[in-house]
Parts: C-alpha cells; structure tokens; sequence
C-alpha cells in the first residue's frame, strides 16, 4: 500500500467514525425521547386517581365489603388458571384439534399428497340462517404456524371467518395440525397450499379467482407462492406480515436486534437438535411474550382478576389457542431464520435476494394491513418492501400493479387477528371493499376508514381510498444506511457461526438427545411447566375446584364505588408501570449493545454500505409521450376519468360502483372492446396521467377530433359524475377547463361559471410541452429532445406541472363550434412535427376511426353498433409498444361482484357477469370528494367537495 492509498483509507475510516459517533447521539436523542414519553404518560395515569378523586378513605364497611369480594375473587381467579391448565392437558390427549368457532368439513388431507405436510384444507360450513352468494369469489384464510396453535383466524365470531361468511363469500380454511409431517420442508407446504388453492378453484368455476388471506407468518408464505404460482391468487392479503425484516424505527422496534445479539441463527439449530430435529414452537411463544413483560406478568392476569365474573370465558377461549404450542421441523425454522429474517431475502438489497422469489412477478392486487401499535411487524417491516423492489411510482404503475395499504394506529400484533373491534371494523370493510381493489387502477393505495354511519344495525363504517406516493410510505433516513450495514454484518456473522456449529457441536449434541429426552425437555419448558403447575394434576389444588364452587355460589362482589378497589387500582398500574419502564430501559441498552458492536465491527473489517443506485426508464418516458395525441374516444373517457380522480384525490366506492355498473352494462349490450383491450387501454391512460398531467389534458382534442364524440364524452363523465356541475375547488376547475379544451360550452349553473383561461397558461394549447423525467436523483445524458431530470423523484408531478408549455395562438374570445372539416384541421395544424397526427380525416362524424382496436365509442350507449365492428379479437391490439412499456398482468378471471349485506339473496343474472367485467372499472380514478374526513394524520390535505 502505497502512502496516497493510505492517506484516503485513514480518510474513509475518519468519516466513517464520525458517521459512527452521530448515529449514537442519534440513538440516544431517540431512547430518550421514548423513555421519558412513558414516563410522562404512566405518571399521568397515576395523577389522575387523584384528580379524579377516586383515593378516599375508606370506612369499616368498606372494609369488609373489599375483603370478602377480594377473597372470593382469588378463589375464582385460581381457579380458573387450573381450568386453563386442565384444558390444555386435554387438547393435548385429544390430539390438538383445530381451535374453530364454526363448523367444518376436511376436503383434502395434506398427510395424503405424494409430499406429507401437516396441513390441510378445510371447507367452513355456514350456519343455518346465513347464505351464501355462490356468485362471490371464494375466500381462502390461511393459518399462521408461528408457534401458537391452529385456529387464529376463526377461533370466535367476530373473526376474519365470521366476517368473510357474513359478507356471503364461500369461505375456506387452510390449518395445520401439532406435529410437523417427517422431512417436511416449506417449499412442501408451499406445493401443498397451491393444490388447496386449485382445488378452490375447480369447486368454483364460474367464479372469479379465489381471495387469498395470510396472516403473519402466512402472509410471507403467501406472498412467495403468488410470486413463483401469479396464475393462483384472485386477490392477495396479508395481515401484520413482515416482509422487509430488517426495517424499523429506532428506539421502537426492538425485536429486529435479537439475531445480531444472539450471534445470529446458530441458536436454531441448537434448539431443533435439543428437540431430536423439531423446533419447540414454546420458545417462539415465550420471546414474544417477553417483549410485553407487564402485560405477561401482570396486566393479563390482572384484568382476569379484577373482571372475574365476566372475562373468565374470554381468558380460557383465547388460552385454548395461544397456550398449545406446535412444533416446526430443523429444516423450516432454519430457512425462516437463515434466509427471512436474518438474510432479508424477500426484499432488501437486489443483490441478495432469492432467485426464484420475486415479489414483482405478482400479478393479483395486495392488500397490506398492519398497525403502528404492532411492536413484531411494526409498518416498516410491512411496507418498506414496496420501496425496496420498485424504485420508483411510475415503476410500479408501468408494472401494473395495484397495492393498498390499511394502517391502524394502535392494535397491537395478535389484536390485528383476534380483536372482536378489529374484526367488525377493518376486516369487515376489506372483504367488502373486494371488488373495488381489484378494480383500481395501478398505484398505490391507502384505504381509509371514516366515521360509523348512524342509523345502522351493525356497526358500518364509511371508507374511501386515497393515492399515495413510495415516499408516503418510505421517508429517506439517514440512519438506514447504517442499519443495512448492521444488519448486512448481522448476516456474514450468522453464517460464520452456523459453519462453527455444524461443524463442532452439532454432531455432539445429536449423539446425546434421543426422543425420550427431547420430550421430556419439551414438558420441562417454562410455557408448559406453569400450566402443568397449575392443573389439576397438581394433588395440592384438590380442594380448589370446590372452594371456588362454593365462592361462585354466595358471590358478593362490591360496589363499583368502593375506595378500596380504588387503591387496588393505583396499585397495579403502578406495577404495570414499573415493569414498563424497564421494558423501555432493557429495550434502549439491547439496541445500544448492537450498535455499539456492529458498528465497531463495521469500522474494523471496512465494510461499508451499498448505496442503491438509482434506476431510470427515459426510453419509458419516451414512449409515454409519444402516445399523448394518440387514441379515440375510448382512451379520452378514460383519460377524463383519472384527470377527475387525480384532482379529487380520492376514490369513493359509491363512484367506482358507478362507473362499474356503466361498464358492465356496455360491456354486456357489446357497445366496449373487450376487457383485456380495456383493461391495457386503462393502463396506458392512468400512466400518461400519472406522468404528463397537463399534456393528457392539452392532447385531448386530438382523441376527440370532432365536436359530436366531444359532447357524448362529457356529458356521458357528468351522467356518471352529477356532481361535477356543482362541486367546489379543483375538480370544478378541471371540469372547467376540460370544456374549454374541447371547445365545448359549460352546462348552465347558478352557483358559478368558467374561469377565464390564463394568459400565461392558455387551455386551448395542443402543443406537446418538452418531455420531463419523474426519476429520482440524476439522469445519464438524456436524448436531444429530453431535458435534465429533475433532482427527487417527490417532486415528478410538480416538476411536469412547472414544464412551461409552448408558445399559444390568439384565441378568439367568442369562437363558434367547429365543424368536423375544421377541428381535423385544427388538429392537424397545431400537432407538434415531433409527434404523431392523429388520424382526422374529414367525414361524418359517425365514422370517424379512433386509433384504438374497437371503433365504437364506449361512451355513446344511443346509437346502434357500427356494421363494420368484428367480433372481439383473441390477441387485442395493445396501444403501447410492450418492449419498451411492461405490461399489465391481466387475471384470466375477473372478479364477482358480491351482495349488499349477508343475507341478501343471490344477484340477478343481469349481474352476474360482474366477474368477467370488473377489469371495466380500472378506469374509474374519479370520485367525489367526502364530506367526511379521514380520521388521522396521514391522509393530506384535499380540496372541499360536496359528496
């Protein structure tokens, strides 16, 4: 090494440890900030016992009251730990059956398929007073095998089951028995849930494809299948699943450090060979409790305690599932550990990812829900893997794929599954939101939920969409570089000490554990011991069960208002507190320790992180821009469509319900292309939206050359749309300008009239603007006809916006209606040399030819079909150049439409071809704007608009 080498090695180190010491002062601001907000939250707690002034003092009859309910209540509360340890021992003697609310019946055995796993697919059987609309597409809940046992989704009413079968899906279960099946692998069960998945499908086939819903650990698992099987999935949803492992917040998300501090996976291995080549799912159950000690050592309890005579049935329901632990074999947990959470090979750097799993090769709409309060799969985890495999917004629409996100701000990670509010409240409203997903058009999504709508008999709530930007979900942070390394190193440290195992102590370790001895070590586990404890194999608890009879029988509770429950009260929330602060100080000095070692490990060894480079699509761009003049008046009625939708900013189900049910019944009488022609159409158009937004306005009259298909295709947009005449703000003045555009008078209202055109930014202009990037940092050297791109990728639409357009004509300030001669040669005149004319011959306007696959204008629902139309061709004629342009993945079956509550009786024929049209209502991106706001601070602010 010569010395100028050396000199810029000693310069990078210097940096680096600068970097270094910033990220500590980094942490400590944010442990700080987080400990000393608990802090002032528990000390308000406290506070307001006495301001609310509950501490009185209390009187011998308080006295005496207070301790004859708190002994009865022991009594009770004791109790019903044995019940809890007796009905886990006989879940156990009767061979760990499914934990299922609703009645079933086996339909395929994963013990008989030519690769034995442990699952199996079961088919959920209605009760007698609720139908079922065998129009709806199958719903298909697939069990999460984390380490708790089979049933999370459908262990009580208020559940993704129950509500699945209210909303009158055909609905089935994917569960897993206790034991894993020998050799069992997850490319089996993956084998395994594709078979379930087809035999859904061969039970329904007039149906559209079937929804698919994972749950944590399932909704990894699903995802991987819908990206190696995209044929499969109708729909996919995946609840509380994390996909970027190695995202987080610092000073919140905790459990992402165990790994690095552990010294990586060898652990794993070391617990599945102490089970003779099984996991103990026990050890999964007891690290998560762990992360809450208050609420497993106390506040759980506690709650059982204090509300004996009423949460007792609730405690033992719920302690049925979670205290029966499964077991995983040595070859599952060791890639769920060595490839997911450690190597992040489901999203993360490109470089690393798993070959044969690519989260972009699926084709179904995804549904993300998660939860701020979720301290496992925090939204990070859950989200960041949209930014991690599309670089771009444009990317991900020109991929045509449609992603919605629903965040809650507080559910913690079980409440997501098992939560009765939950289950009523947000998964109720994603089943029935169902067809409205799977007709938006490519982007991404976050559904809101409003207010409840008063007045109903079930608790409904209003919801509408909102589109969002990568950089909603995924801010830039300084400190994620610095996470990538840690983690990178995380990563190269497990696989050295794997090696050392296998090499050293696992073969020491396998002659020593026989099955007799990993069972035993299985009973003596912590979990199951205190549930052994406290059952009635224990003979010094023989007299329990008829003390708390006798209890139960002279129950005297006390009055609400007694001071001593009060105290009891303070008391216990002090606990909890204590045990939270140390949560929160354990939780600080965890993250430190990794940090501190990671990062000084990182400054030794000179590894360094990767910068993701920024990736470019001009000739994309390129292509977009060139088809801004081109197409008829298909493409226009799409075009003003996403133009609405992009200046409302939201997308109401009772608009898309609208557009939907026009679709449909063009598509029916004949008078659309077809829907896979439609479906591209639509795809194309919400881009050139998306990317040009006031080119795709200035080229409308080159779709819409002559002034009749002018007419039919505003006023079929305000047939559709009634209250555009009277809306407010930026949709009216869109509205407004879209008339002026095509030269076309604005309907009469009293409340406002047209703005007058801006001199400086005339409408009438057709003239094509020099063509923008919506990249993100810097381009190459761009074509001669492309300007440099602009610096964020935040800042595209804005920067399309500010492209000044070109020089404008005088325009006439009372021009007359254009003939169908003039406006082609007005057209012709005023398209730009660079672009191509749209076809604008001058004839009746009955047989102007747009330049689409159909000629029939899809607005014009009047006028008898055109004779020269041909029947639907099996190749349509995509009007992009698909080298250059990806192409949308389009679902062989469309989805269904579903009923308007549980109980309503099958649709008419009339609209059973829901299904095969529900790609129509892609190009419904208008909606009106709600009355209503959406609750949180998430969703910007939007232009007023009457609903």
């Amino acid at each position: 090494m010569n010395g100028q080498s050396f000199t810029a090695l000693q310069k990078n180190n210097s940096i680096f440890l600068a970097s270094l010491m910033q990220r500590f002062r980094h942490l400590q601001r944010e442990q700080g900030k987080v400990i000393f907000e608990g802090l002032k939250t528990r000390q308000a707690r406290k506070l307001a016992f006495v301001n609310e002034g509950r501490l009185r003092l209390p009187t011998p009859l308080d006295w005496q009251e207070y301790l004859v309910d708190f002994g009865q209540r022991s009594l009770l509360f004791w109790d019903t730990l044995r019940q809890h340890g007796d009905n886990n021992q006989e879940h156990e003697r009767s061979g760990h059956p499914v934990h299922l609310k609703f009645e079933y019946e086996t339909l395929l055995n994963g013990k008989d398929l030519p690769r034995p796993v442990n699952y199996s697919l079961l088919h959920i059987l209605p009760p007698a007073d609720q139908l079922i609309d065998p129009e709806q597409p199958p719903v298909i809940v697939i069990d999460p095998r984390g380490g708790h046992g089979s049933g999370i989704g459908g262990f009580k009413q208020d559940s993704i089951i129950g509500e699945s079968l209210r909303a009158g899906h055909p609905t089935y279960f994917v569960a897993f028995s206790h034991s894993p099946a020998p050799g069992q692998t997850l490319q089996d069960i993956s084998d395994a849930e594709a078979r379930f998945i087809e035999l859904v499908r061969k039970r329904h086939p007039d149906t559209s494809k079937p929804v698919v819903i994972g749950n944590c650990q399932a909704g990894w698992a699903i995802m991987g299948l819908a990206a190696t099987r995209p044929e499969l999935p109708g729909l996919v949803v995946i609840n509380g699943a994390p996909l970027a492992y190695w995202a987080g917040v610092n000073g919140r998300n905790p459990m992402r450090y165990q790994g690095g501090l552990l010294g990586g996976a060898w652990m794993t291995r070391f617990g599945s060979d102490l089970g003779n080549g099984r996991f103990d799912g026990a050890w999964l159950v007891s690290n998560f409790e762990m992360l809450d000690p208050a609420n497993t050592l106390w506040s759980k309890h506690y709650n059982l305690f204090s509300h004996i005579d009423t949460e007792a049935a609730r405690f033992l329901d719920f302690e049925r599932w979670w205290g029966s632990p499964t077991l995983l074999n040595a070859e599952e947990i060791e890639v769920i550990v060595d490839e997911l959470f450690i190597g992040n090979r489901l999203a993360g750097d490109e470089s690393q990812r798993h070959p044969d799993v690519d989260l972009r090769r699926v084709e179904a709409p995804i549904v993300v829900f998660c939860s701020d309060g979720d301290n496992i799969t925090p939204p990070q985890q859950a989200l960041n893997w949209i930014a991690d495999i599309y670089p771009n917004d444009l990317a991900l629409r020109a991929e045509g794929k449609t992603i919605v996100y629903l965040r809650h701000a507080t559910i913690g990670h079980l409440g997501i599954f098992v939560s009765s509010k939950v289950a009523r409240r947000e998964h109720r409203h994603m089943i029935d939101a169902f067809d409205e997903i799977m007709a938006l058009p490519p982007g991404l999504y976050e559904m809101i939920i409003d207010s409840e709508i008063p007045g109903t008999p079930q608790e409904s709530y209003q919801f509408h969409f909102e589109p969002r930007q990568i950089s909603d979900i995924h801010l830039p942070d300084p400190a994620e570089s610095s996470d990538l390394q840690a983690f990178g190193l995380v990563n190269r440290i497990s696989q050295l000490n794997n090696n050392l195992y296998d090499l050293f102590l696992r073969p020491v370790v396998k002659r020593t554990i026989n099955e007799p001895l990993a069972e035993f070590l299985r009973k003596a586990h912590p979990f199951r011991l205190r549930q052994t404890v406290l059952s009635s194999a224990n003979p010094a608890l023989h007299w329990l069960p008829h003390a708390a009879a006798q209890a139960q029988q002279y129950r005297r509770p006390a009055r609400p208002d007694n001071p001593l429950k009060a105290w009891q009260d303070l008391f216990a929330t002090s606990i909890e507190d204590s045990l939270d602060t140390f949560r929160d100080m354990r939780d600080a000095w965890q993250e430190s320790c990794f940090y501190g070692f990671y990062g000084w490990l990182g400054l030794l060894t000179g590894v360094r992180a990767t910068s993701r480079p920024a990736e470019h699509e001009p000739e994309l761009m390129k292509r977009l821009h060139q088809l801004l003049p081109k197409g008829g008046s298909v493409e226009a009625g799409l075009r003003i469509a996403f133009l609405l939708g992009r200046a409302a900013g939201t997308l109401e189900k009772e608009s898309v319900d609208r557009f939907a049910d026009h679709y449909r019944a063009l598509v029916d009488q004949g008078d659309m292309p077809n829907i896979k022609t439609i479906r591209e159409i639509a795809r194309v158009q919400n881009l050139l939206v998306f990317a040009y937004p006031k080119e795709s306005l200035r080229t409308l009259p080159h779709l819409l050359p002559d002034n009749q298909s002018r007419q039919q295709v505003l006023e079929r947009t305000a047939q559709l749309k009634p209250n555009l005449i009277s809306t407010e703000g930026t949709v009216r003045e869109l509205w407004a300008e879209l008339h002026s555009v095509l030269e076309q008078p604005l309907p009469a209202s009293p409340s406002w009239s047209m703005p007058e055109p801006s001199p400086s930014e005339p409408t009438k202009e057709l003239a094509l603007s020099p063509l923008p990037t919506v990249m993100e940092e810097t381009t190459p050297p761009a074509p001669q006809a492309l300007p440099q791109a602009q610096p964020e990728q935040g800042e595209a639409v804005s920067a399309l916006e500010a492209t000044p357009p070109a020089a404008a004509q005088p325009k006439a300030s009372e021009p007359k209606p254009p003939t169908d001669t003039d406006a082609a040669h007005s057209a012709s005149a005023k398209a730009p040399p660079e672009v191509p004319k749209p076809k604008t011959e001058a004839r009746p306007s009955s047989e102007v030819q747009p330049e689409t696959p159909e000629s029939r204008s899809f607005m014009d629902t009047k006028a008898a079909p055109s004779a020269e139309a041909q029947p639907e061709p099996s190749e349509p004629k995509s009007p992009v150049d698909t080298k250059t342009i990806p192409s949308a993945k389009v679902p062989s079956e469309p989805p269904k439409p579903k009923p308007s509550t549980a109980k309503a009786a099958p649709k008419p024929a009339a609209k059973s071809k829901t299904a095969a049209n529900a790609p129509e209502k892609a190009a419904l991106g208008a909606s009106a704007r709600k009355s209503t706001k959406p609750s949180g601070a998430r969703s910007p602010k939007k232009p007023n608009q009457d609903a």
